[in-house]
C-alpha cells in the first residue's frame, strides 16, 4: 500500500470510532484484513457499514415483511427500485427514500438532492420517471425555524423537481412537536419501463470498462451516509458538508442520455452513486455479481483542486451514474453522453479477482473483498434488545370520560377549529408550488382526491399513487398503527379507482440502540407484515431512516407507506372525493359489524382540541379492511359512483366537509339514531375502513344489488347532495350548519396566515 505519499493520519482504534464504527467492528476488520487497514479502507467501511447502506440494525427484521407476489418483477432490494408488472408488456418501478438529516440542516437542498436521488434510483432500472411524491413531517408551525424549515423543504422540492421535468402529484404534510427539530423528508418517485428493457445494477462480466458518466465529483456530500446515521445535534449544523448540492438541469441531461445509452444496448450494468458515492455502487455491484473491479481515482472528473483518494471514494456529488460498458461500445457510449455535454470517463474494469482495488497514480490504496462490506453479507447484522415503552402505560389509562363531549351548540366551533388545523386544513400552499401538470400524464392531482392518477400513455390504464402514515397512531400502538398506514394508503388508491398492488416503505424512527424505539420498530414491522399479507399488497423495497431524533427525545415512529395501484381504465373509473351534483346520493360504507365506534383516542379532535397524544390507535380488522375496499372498487368499476372518499384524520364531519369544498357545493347528511355513542366520536372519531360515497340519485338502488355478493360490508344511505350548506344531523339534532364558501375560506388560508405571521 502507497498511502504515505498521501499523508494520511494514522488508522487506529480512535480514528475507527470517530468514524462511527464500533470497536467490535473495528476488531472484525482487522481480523478479515490481517492488517490494519489504509484510511481510504477505513472510509470504505465506515460508509459501507453505517446503518444508511448496511440496514445493519433493521435487516434481520427487514426480511419477515412479505415480498413475493406474482405482480413482482425482481426480488425486495435485488435492484435500485421495486418494480411491478402491470401487463401490457410494462413494467413499473417505484421506491421512496429518506433526506431527513440533511434537510434538517439545510432545509433546501436536502429535500432538492432527496428529490434528485430517489428519480435516479428509477432511471437506472431503464425506467422513465412520470410522477413524484413526497412524505413531510414538521414542528409547530407557531415556531419560526419550522416555518424556514417548511419554506425551505417545499421550495426544495418544487424547484427541483419542476425543473427536472417530473411532476409532484401527491404526498402528504403533517405538523407536531414531535418532530421538532428533526424534519421528515421523504421523496418517492414512479417510472415506467418495458419489461424486456430493465437495466441491472450488475458487473457479471470480467474484462468490461468501467465509467464514470454525468457530473463531476466534488467535496460536498462527504460522509452523508454516516451522517444520516446519527441523531441530529447542535453540532450538526456544523456537517453542512454533509449535505449535498444538486443541479436539476444537469440531472435532465443525464437522464436522457442515461435512457439512450441504455436503448442502443451499450450499457452492461448501471447503478446510481447514491449514498457513499463511488464506493457503494462499485462495491455494490460487484457484492451482487461475484466479481471484482479495478478502479483508478486519478482519472475520475473533480471539480475541486487537491481532491484525495478518501475524499473522491466518499463523495456524494449528485448527478453521477457508475456504468459498466459492453465491450467494444466504449466509442459509442462516450458519443452519447458527449451529445448531452457530460462526462464519460472511463476509469476501471470489471475483473474476476472477487476484489475491489482503488489505485492512486498507479499506487494500491485499498483492496477491499466486496462481501465483506455488502448489506446482508459481511456487513453487520443485529437484533437489539427490545423493551416496551414506558410512556404506554400513561397513554393506555386514557379516560375519554374525562373529555367534555360537545354539544349541538359546540360542535360547530370544534369543526371550525378542526377544519384550520395545519394537519387537516387545504395543502395548496405546498402543492402550488409543484408542477403538477408536466409531461400531460396527470389524470387528477394533489387536492381533490384520496390518490393521484397518472395516464399510462398508449393504454388504457393509469396509475393510482399514495403516500400515508399516521405517526401519532404508531406512537399509540405500533402494531396496530403500521397496519393502519398500509390499510389507509390501500384505501386512499381504492376511492381513486385504482386497485392496489404494492407498497415501497420509508421507515423513520430513532435510535435503534435504545430498546423503547427498537421495540416500537420491531411491532411496525409486524403491523406492516399484518396489512400486506392480508392487502396483498407485497414490500418491494424501500429505505430505513434510524436515528430520527432530537434533543428532546425521538420523533414519532412514522412508517411511510408508498402504496401502487392500477387503474383499469382511467377514463371510467378514475374518482374523485369532491361532491358532485346537487341530488346525488350519499352513502357510508363500513364493515357491517358497525358504522361508528365510541372512541377518540389518537384522534385530531383529541390532539388538537384537548392537547393530548392519548388513548389507544383506533380499532382496525384487516379482513373487515378488505371487504370495504373490494365493495368499493366494485361499486367504482360498476360505473355508479360520483364521488369516494374514505374517513380518516378529523373523522366523518371532516371527510364530508372535505368532498364539499372539492366540490363547491352542499350536502344534508342525517345519520339517524346513533345511541350510547359520544357525539365527537361519531363527528371526530378516526373510526378505520369507513368511506363515503355518492351515486347519482337513479342508481341509488344498484348499490345493494352490486354489493349482494360482497360478505362482511354494510352500506347506509345518510343524505344526498346539493344547496350552499353543509348540514349534519345525528339523533334528530342538527350538529353542523356550514356555509360551503365559509368553511373553504378557513380550510384554504390555515397555512398561508400561518406562514406569513
Amino acid at each position: 500500500m502507497a498511502e504515505s505519499i498521501l499523508q494520511a493520519p494514522d488508522v487506529d482504534l480512535d480514528l475507527a470510532l470517530e468514524h462511527g464504527l464500533t470497536e467490535e467492528e473495528y476488531e472484525w476488520i482487522l481480523e478479515e484484513l490481517g492488517r490494519t487497514p489504509t484510511f481510504v479502507e477505513l472510509g470504505i467501511y465506515s460508509v459501507m457499514w453505517s446503518e444508511h447502506c448496511s440496514y445493519k440494525n433493521s435487516l434481520a427484521l427487514l426480511k419477515t415483511l412479505p415480498n413475493k407476489g406474482d405482480q413482482l418483477l425482481v426480488a425486495a432490494g435485488e435492484e435500485n427500485a421495486g418494480l411491478v408488472d402491470i401487463g401490457e408488456g410494462l413494467g413499473v418501478a417505484f421506491k421512496i427514500e429518506s433526506h431527513n438529516h440533511p434537510s434538517a440542516v439545510e432545509p433546501y437542498q436536502g429535500a432538492a438532492t432527496g428529490v434528485g436521488g430517489i428519480h435516479r434510483d428509477i432511471f437506472t432500472m431503464g425506467a422513465r420517471p412520470i410522477c413524484a411524491l413526497n412524505s413531510l413531517r414538521f414542528g409547530s408551525l407557531d415556531e419560526p425555524r419550522v416555518r424556514y424549515l417548511f419554506d425551505g423543504v417545499v421550495r426544495g422540492i418544487g424547484d427541483y423537481g419542476n425543473s427536472f421535468g417530473v411532476p409532484t402529484v401527491a404526498g402528504e404534510v403533517y405538523f407536531d412537536e414531535a418532530y421538532e427539530g428533526n424534519p421528515l423528508v421523504n421523496a418517492m418517485s414512479v417510472g415506467i419501463v418495458d419489461t424486456d428493457k430493465i437495466a441491472s445494477a450488475s458487473a457479471d462480466e470480467a474484462g468490461c470498462p468501467v465509467y464514470i458518466v454525468g457530473s463531476s465529483t466534488g467535496r460536498d456530500g462527504i460522509h452523508g451516509a454516516t451522517f444520516a446515521s446519527e441523531e441530529i445535534s447542535e453540532e450538526s449544523e456544523e456537517k453542512r458538508p454533509s449535505v449535498q448540492v444538486g443541479d436539476p438541469f444537469q440531472e435532465k441531461l443525464l437522464l436522457e442520455a442515461t435512457l439512450e445509452a441504455l436503448k442502443e444496448e451499450v450499457v452492461a450494468g448501471i447503478q446510481d452513486m447514491g449514498a457513499a458515492g463511488i464506493t457503494s455502487s462499485s462495491f455494490e455491484m460487484t457484492a451482487s455479481s461475484g466479481t471484482g473491479m479495478d478502479l483508478h481515482l486519478d482519472r475520475v472528473p473533480v471539480r475541486e483542486s487537491k481532491m484525495t483518494p478518501y475524499e473522491i471514494m466518499l463523495s456524494e456529488s449528485q448527478e453521477r451514474m457508475l456504468i459498466v460498458c459492453k465491450k467494444g461500445r466504449e466509442e459509442e457510449l462516450k458519443a452519447i453522453f458527449k451529445k448531452w455535454d457530460l462526462n464519460a470517463k472511463h476509469v476501471g474494469e470489471v475483473t474476476d479477482t472477487k476484489r475491489v482495488r482503488i489505485f492512486w497514480n498507479g499506487d494500491v490504496v485499498a483492496d477491499l473483498d466486496p462481501h465483506h462490506l455488502a448489506a446482508g453479507e459481511g456487513a453487520p447484522v443485529y437484533e437489539r434488545e427490545t423493551k416496551e415503552p414506558t410512556y404506554l402505560n400513561e397513554t393506555r389509562t386514557f379516560d375519554p370520560t374525562s373529555i367534555q363531549d360537545v354539544t349541538p351548540e359546540t360542535a360547530s366551533d370544534a369543526f371550525l377549529t378542526l377544519l384550520e388545523a395545519p394537519n387537516i386544513a387545504s395543502k395548496r400552499w405546498v402543492f402550488e408550488q409543484y408542477d403538477t401538470m408536466v409531461r400531460t400524464n396527470t389524470v387528477v392531482g394533489p387536492g381533490p382526491s384520496d390518490a393521484a392518477i397518472v395516464r399510462v400513455k398508449g393504454t388504457d390504464r393509469g396509475l393510482a399513487v399514495k403516500t400515508d402514515c399516521n405517526g401519532r397512531y404508531v406512537y399509540l400502538n405500533p402494531r396496530r398503527g403500521a397496519q393502519i398506514a398500509v390499510a389507509e394508503a390501500a384505501r386512499n388508491v381504492t376511492c381513486a379507482g385504482g386497485k392496489p398492488m404494492a407498497i415501497t416503505n420509508c421507515l423513520n424512527f430513532g435510535n435503534p440502540y435504545k430498546p423503547e424505539v427498537y421495540w416500537t420498530f420491531e411491532q411496525a414491522i409486524r403491523g406492516m407484515s399484518d396489512a400486506c399479507t392480508t392487502l396483498e399488497t407485497p414490500v418491494t423495497g424501500g429505505n430505513v431512516s434510524l436515528y430520527n431524533e432530537h434533543p428532546e427525545g425521538a420523533v414519532f415512529p412514522t412508517p411511510t407507506i408508498g402504496m401502487l395501484g392500477v387503474v383499469d381504465d382511467v377514463a371510467e373509473h378514475s374518482t374523485t372525493s369532491a361532491f358532485q351534483e346537487d341530488g346525488d346520493v350519499l352513502f357510508l360504507l363500513s364493515p357491517d359489524t358497525w358504522a361508528h365506534r365510541d372512541d377518540i383516542g389518537g384522534s385530531e379532535y383529541l390532539a388538537t382540541l384537548h392537547g393530548m397524544t392519548a388513548g389507544d390507535a383506533p380499532y382496525i380488522d384487516l379482513e373487515e379492511e378488505r371487504a370495504v375496499q373490494n365493495a368499493m372498487l366494485t361499486l367504482i368499476r360498476d360505473g355508479i359512483v360520483q364521488h369516494a372518499h374514505d374517513v380518516s384524520d378529523g373523522g366523518l364531519a371532516i371527510a364530508l366537509a372535505e368532498s364539499a369544498i372539492h366540490g363547491q357545493v352542499g350536502g344534508q347528511v342525517d345519520l339517524g339514531a346513533v345511541d350510547d355513542i359520544r357525539a365527537d366520536a361519531i363527528l371526530f372519531g378516526e373510526a378505520q375502513s369507513r368511506i363515503t360515497f355518492s351515486t347519482r340519485a337513479n342508481a341509488a338502488e344498484r348499490v345493494k344489488e352490486v354489493l349482494a355478493d360482497i360478505d362482511g360490508v354494510s352500506v347506509r344511505r345518510i343524505g344526498e347532495v346539493g344547496g350552499a350548506n353543509l348540514k349534519l344531523t345525528v339523533s334528530g339534532s342538527e350538529y353542523l350548519d356550514a356555509d360551503v364558501g365559509a368553511i373553504s375560506d378557513v380550510y384554504e388560508n390555515a397555512i398561508p396566515k400561518r406562514m406569513n405571521a
